[in-house]
């Protein structure tokens, strides 16, 4: 294929410029990463060689639109390598990620380049707006932090680390989803299915028909994992589960992920030493709300001092109803979902398996856009004539209040081999307006949730229909976003408040206003019964502070292994056992590591930022707080919201945009409060 015929490098000639999933093909992304990387070269060229003296729109303002077909592809590639993934993919995944670090160090090593960033950010208080200012103050930073004033050894060495880095991360990944996938349950005889529910026993039974078997398969990804052990009676078998999912990455195969981690973290430390920090957590924390290791350290520590006496009271009141319900051991991790399930049903009167019918996925994807109406004016028409890159991938045209477009929104729902387990939020194409020239943005909606059977519709857990609240919080930063420039708008914000708007939709799962509307049985037709509403919401804060400390473990390992600041040479089993052990209140299970697999330190962008979960519940706690005050639908609230947090996307501090609709710094008491860990 010429480079002309290739699809990314040309408009897309479809409805809103979406994107063509159905002309593109794997082999058409190397040719077009290279064409496009080139044709940046030249745009970067043509700025460094400006004869007229440097200013914010010759030089800021045209780097923001010579990265334009280089994120369009980047965009669309590692989306897809997240969501509809194989080995092609991944294999040119592992060819186009170097290039792409070497390109991006030619730009911010650029020191003509440099030079007139330096000049314009000297006088960027002259700018107009603090939008302006924000964008010349995040590009002086980028280039810094990216050894734009490292000699030339040193940004050498740099690069050499980024290109590494970029590798292991893609490798770490694919080892997850590898180890995910090899694993299967197989199980013929029907009295091993006991205590498991009828949706949990069919979805079985269709994994097992679509891999020509008999019998019933259940596998690691989260909608059969997860009922599995809080359901079945079988308790040799919740073990060999449990065993299969805290193992990935650390059973000794080809899809080890240990000495990926050691490699990470050490590499990370010399990046961060490169650039005269002690540790890496140190080099991330400067751009983040936090600021500091010692800032984060201490907020963990206050944390876990409220929540640790509720943990263990739980962990205690836990061992013993079930030891008053025939457990004669000692209780380990794979019996605490089946336990904490059947204890919850004994105290609030449901479980999982009664909520269920009541959330039928259809019907909450109406709720939850009925919800963004109700708050925002903006309404949602499915459209059938945007190319996906999967049957499963539902398109949708945003409009607001004017009936103007906002926004392509997409929802892929179900898990599959080629996907990433999770949930999560991205965009196509990022919202901007340079120069007048309106881009409203293209945002895609990934999910892992419960897949229809054969005799029934998608009915979704309390968990689930949260993590959809969650997820959609996300894309309403992205389709809401009001901003001129791309590289600051939508969720281009600090990573310890870009998890602000998706908690914050989360409060909506407990409150009894939204709940009545949404919860109809999706078989009788009837509203959820007000007792069983009651029950939900009270049952909310069960078990809150072993979550609590659950999250709280997951930060605290992260800074830890991002806090070292000599290299780390030991066994990373040992490393995390002793750094959460004040969070942990079972035995260390033999085989089990978190850190092998987890994804969000070592593959996404959250190292030394996953305590911006809890970071950000105090956000959202607060922020809720003046929404139950005025009405939870109150009209002058959420546009205050959405005006000060939605549409601003990164270009003020968070705290300013924070303090713009709440009024005051926020507080720790709303969490606590939420929490019942006061």
């Amino acid at each position: 294929m010429g480079k002309n015929e290739n699809p990314l490098l040309k408009e897309f000639n479809t409805p809103f410029n979406a994107v063509p999933f159905d002309q593109i093909h794997t082999e058409d992304y190397l040719p077009a990463f290279i064409e496009i990387i080139k044709k940046e070269e030249e745009e970067i060229d043509r700025i460094t060689s400006n004869p007229e003296p440097a200013s914010f729109n010759n030089t800021i303002v045209a780097l923001e639109k010579a990265g334009k077909l280089l994120s369009r592809a980047a965009n669309i590639f590692f989306n897809l390598c997240s969501a509809e993934t194989g080995q092609a993919m991944q294999d040119v995944a592992q060819q186009i990620s170097p290039l792409l670090v070497e390109h991006s160090g030619k730009i911010t090593l650029n020191k003509k380049l440099f030079e007139r960033i330096h000049v314009i950010y000297l006088h960027k208080d002259e700018l107009n707006t603090a939008e302006e200012k924000m964008l010349v103050r995040n590009y002086y930073t980028d280039f810094t932090r990216n050894g734009a004033n490292l000699d030339e050894e040193k940004k050498k060495r740099f690069i050499e680390i980024k290109t590494r880095l970029s590798a292991l991360s893609l490798s770490f990944d694919d080892h997850v989803l590898a180890d995910t996938n090899n694993f299967t349950l197989h199980l013929t005889d029907q009295n091993d299915l006991s205590g498991l529910p009828q949706y949990v026993i069919d979805a079985a039974a269709l994994e097992a028909k679509k891999q020509n078997k008999s019998g019933w398969i259940f596998t690691l990804h989260i909608p059969s994992y997860l009922p599995f052990m809080q359901f079945a009676e079988n308790r040799s078998l919740r073990e060999k589960m449990y065993q299969a999912y805290t193992t990935k990455g650390n059973r000794g195969n080809e899809n080890d992920n240990k000495e990926i981690v050691r490699e990470i973290v050490n590499l990370r430390l010399e990046l961060a030493q490169l650039m005269d920090c002690r540790s890496y957590a140190e080099y991330v924390l400067k751009e983040r709300m936090a600021e500091t290791p010692e800032k984060v350290n201490q907020f963990l520590q206050q944390l876990h001092l409220a929540s640790h006496p509720f943990a263990n009271k739980e962990f205690d009141e836990l061992t013993t109803y079930a030891s008053h319900h025939g457990a004669d051991f000692k209780i380990q991790r794979w019996d605490w979902s089946y336990y904490s399930e059947k204890l919850k049903e004994e105290e609030f009167g449901f479980n999982d398996e009664m909520v269920k019918p009541y959330f039928e996925l259809s019907r909450i994807i109406k709720g939850i856009f009925s919800l963004a109406t109700k708050l925002y004016g903006i309404t949602f028409k499915e459209i059938h004539h945007i190319p996906v890159y999967h049957p499963d991938v539902k398109t949708f045209e945003v409009t607001d209040e004017n009936g103007q477009l906002l926004s392509l929104l997409y929802l892929d729902f179900f898990p599959r081999e080629g996907k990433k387990g999770g949930a999560w939020m991205t965009e196509f194409l990022e919202q901007s307006s340079i120069e007048g020239a309106e881009i409203r943005p293209h945002i895609s909606l990934v999910t892992n949730f419960t897949k229809p059977t054969n005799t029934s519709p998608s009915l979704l857990t309390f968990n689930e229909v949260t993590t959809f609240l969650h997820e959609f919080g996300h894309a309403l930063h992205g389709m809401l976003s009001r901003c001129t420039y791309p590289s600051i708008s939508g969720t281009s914000v600090y990573r310890d408040f870009v998890e602000l708007p998706s908690q914050f939709m989360e409060n909506f799962a407990i409150q009894k206003e939204w709940l009545d509307q949404i919860a109809i049985h999706y078989q009788t037709g009837e509203k959820m019964p007000e007792e069983l509403i009651r029950k939900i919401i009270g049952s909310n804060n069960f078990h809150a502070g072993y979550a609590s400390e659950r999250q709280l473990c997951f930060g605290i390992t992260d800074m830890a292994w991002h806090s070292i600041e000599t290299p780390y040479t030991g066994s990373i089993t040992d490393f995390e056992e002793k750094v959460s052990a004040s969070t942990e209140l079972f035995d260390t299970v033999k085989g089990s590591a978190m850190s092998t697999a987890f994804s969000h330190i070592f593959a996404g962008g959250y190292a030394a930022g996953y305590y911006g979960y809890k970071w950000a519940e105090v956000l959202d706690a607060d922020a809720f707080s003046v929404f139950k005050e005025n009405g939870i639908f109150d009209q002058k609230t959420a546009t205050s919201f959405r005006k000060n947090i939605l549409e601003k996307g990164g270009t003020e501090h968070p705290m300013t945009l924070y303090v713009k609709f709440r009024g005051q710094e926020p507080s720790i008491n709303a969490l606590l409060e939420r929490s019942g860990l006061k």
